[in-house]
């Protein structure tokens, strides 16, 4: 997309700009931009997951050009909570960027733990702000608002500036005992609902749920329960930030008289940064995976990573009987406290399947109330509406769908005015109605290997193409007239079996270029570009022809 600007790429001191470059129709990768006076305030970092259409690829991340060409205009980062989709980018874009950070204490210690695995410990100045703490960054006095979430202080974030009042969301949920930390403060969001709310940027992740998302403190109670129904080894897997659950996991093991260990390394680094802040305090302390394999099958729970089917994941390797420490029997229960999230139907399925073989008892949501979503459901995307009377709705955090159920709902709690925004549009907040006054350069970066690489690259369109289609290098060696000096050799990879019948088909194709660079003229021959295509032509037309197949093929051409 090529950038379309205004008459300067410069926020204005009397308007606030919303630029998301990543988050705005999907859920995930989040990355906001806010303008004012010469100045952008960017809110969380985030990253994504890699599915079957990314091969190699595992972690995919906002690009975030537009605002490293402008880093000397941005004021800072803040952090509203310590989900991967909301800090996980920090660490690999981080060193473009080069800006201060702001975020709670427990949001500190897990991006400390994290940037240090990339050697950026002692070089990212981060800033930790009490709950309910408020703190300047330029010219954006801004305030976080606690509220409750499936991950321990997250916040809601009200950016003043002296163009009018905008009201970040966050992740949230309104639970009435999180278990873990406070409730939402609904009198602040009251109060600043009253100062006069310009614009609410709003999660719509269940914006299609009925009812509320439900709470922490119900799990407690059906886990207690449920634990007692077997007796044998209990594992359940859920995601590493969701400290509630894990408290709630430990007390109802120790109420069925059980010891609980954690297995994964995130679940550990999770676990740390919770004991650094005042978390976990009352519970006992959780064993390793080495001290829980010599206790009776009868007095152990685990709880392991891997509840989206990770392959590298704990519990994906237990279930292909490949770790090291933990081995699952027949007539072990494994437990999936956690929602699938949509794109990992296949590989969560793949790692059930092989629990199932190997004699365990699979319990899902579907079976038993072992999960609660940390997104608000429509009764308290209501709430917050008459709370905080927004004059303007910012559906975030979402699909398509999930953004237009939103805004109807805000529509029918008379909201004035509602925005649907697209990554890359530069969305005019206030004064006035909302309007997109700009589109910039976005997309996606993936992690290969070590390096990132634009998601729409060529590497990355070769890898897809040779996964569907394999690949094909044809070596020529001519003279410098253009005479062939020894026979074309060709390799296939994915399209030979190294049988009799794909070395028929290799002659085939040899004997087809050859034919068709002796067919060239002499100028067209001696020219490196010409013989290459022609080659290449000549491959695939022979491959299209016994495989029904357009393989990536590349031309090696020497000339002696």
């Amino acid at each position: 997309m090529t950038e379309k600007t205004r008459e300067t790429n410069t926020p204005g001191p009397d308007e606030i700009l919303f630029l998301p470059l990543g988050g705005a129709g999907e859920i995930g990768m989040n990355l906001s931009l806010y303008g004012h006076a010469g100045q952008w305030l960017m809110v969380d970092l985030g990253i994504t997951f890699g599915d079957d259409t990314t091969p190699g690829i595992d972690i995919l991340m906002p690009d975030p050009t537009f605002i490293r060409d402008r880093r000397d205009r941005l004021a800072g980062l803040v952090i509203t909570h310590a989900h991967e989709d909301h800090l996980g980018a920090v660490a690999y874009l981080w060193p473009e960027l080069k800006c201060p950070v702001w975020c709670t204490p427990f949001t500190a210690a897990v991006l400390r733990a994290k940037v240090a695995d990339r050697g950026l410990q002692n070089r990212l100045p981060i800033n930790e702000v009490p709950l309910g703490g408020r703190f300047s960054v330029g010219p954006f006095d801004l305030e976080f608002v606690t509220m409750t979430h499936s991950v321990p202080e997250p916040s809601a974030l009200a950016i003043r500036t002296k163009a009018g009042t905008i009201l970040h969301t966050g992740d949230w949920k309104l639970d009435p005992a999180p278990l873990i930390g406070a409730v939402a403060d609904e009198d602040r969001l009251a109060a600043i609902g009253r100062e006069g709310v310009d614009a609410m940027v709003c999660d719509s992740t269940n914006a299609l749920v009925e009812g509320t998302a439900g709470s922490e403190a119900a799990v407690h109670e059906s886990m207690t329960q449920l634990f007692g129904r077997y007796r044998n080894r209990i594992v359940v897997t859920c995601f590493a930030t969701n400290l509630a659950r894990i408290q709630s996991i430990a007390q109802a093991a120790r109420a069925n008289g059980r010891d609980v260990a954690l297995v994964g390394r995130s679940l550990w680094r999770i676990h740390d940064a919770a004991k650094a802040t005042g978390y976990l305090q009352d519970v006992p302390r959780f064993l390793n995976d080495a001290e829980a394999a010599y206790l009776p099958r009868d007095k152990v729970v685990l709880v392991c990573t891997g509840s989206q089917g990770e392959p590298r994941s704990a519990l994906a390797r237990i279930a292909n009987d490949d770790h090291p420490e933990i081995v699952l029997e027949e007539g072990d229960t494994v437990i999936f406290s956690s929602r699938e999230i949509p794109g990992n139907e296949r590989s969560i399925g793949r790692v059930q399947n092989a629990l199932i073989k190997l004699g365990c008892e699979i319990v899902t949501s579907h079976d038993a109330f072992v999960h609660v979503s940390g997104h608000p459901a429509r009764d308290e995307l209501t709430r917050l509406y008459q709370l905080v009377r927004p004059k303007l709705s910012v559906p975030v955090h979402g699909e398509d769908r999930h953004m237009m159920e939103h805004a109807k709902i805000a529509r029918e709690c008379q909201v004035p005015d509602v925005a649907l925004p697209e990554n890359g549009s530069i969305l005019r907040l206030a004064p006035g109605p909302a309007e997109v006054v700009g589109q910039v350069v976005h997309g996606r970066l993936a992690l290969d290997g070590n390096r990132l690489v634009r998601e729409g690259g060529q590497s990355l369109k070769n890898r897809v193409r040779m996964l569907h289609n394999g690949a094909a290098v044809a070596t020529l060696v001519l003279d410098g007239r253009g005479r062939l000096v020894a026979d074309p050799k060709v390799a296939l990879m994915g399209l030979s079996d190294g049988d009799p019948q794909s070395q028929a088909i290799i002659d085939e194709i040899e004997g087809a270029l050859r034919s068709a660079i002796e067919g060239m003229t002499a100028g067209d021959r001696a020219n490196d570009d010409a013989v290459s295509n022609t080659a290449r032509i000549a491959v695939r037309r022979r491959l299209m022809a016994s495989h029904g197949k357009k393989p990536l093929t590349e031309v090696h051409l020497v000339r002696v």
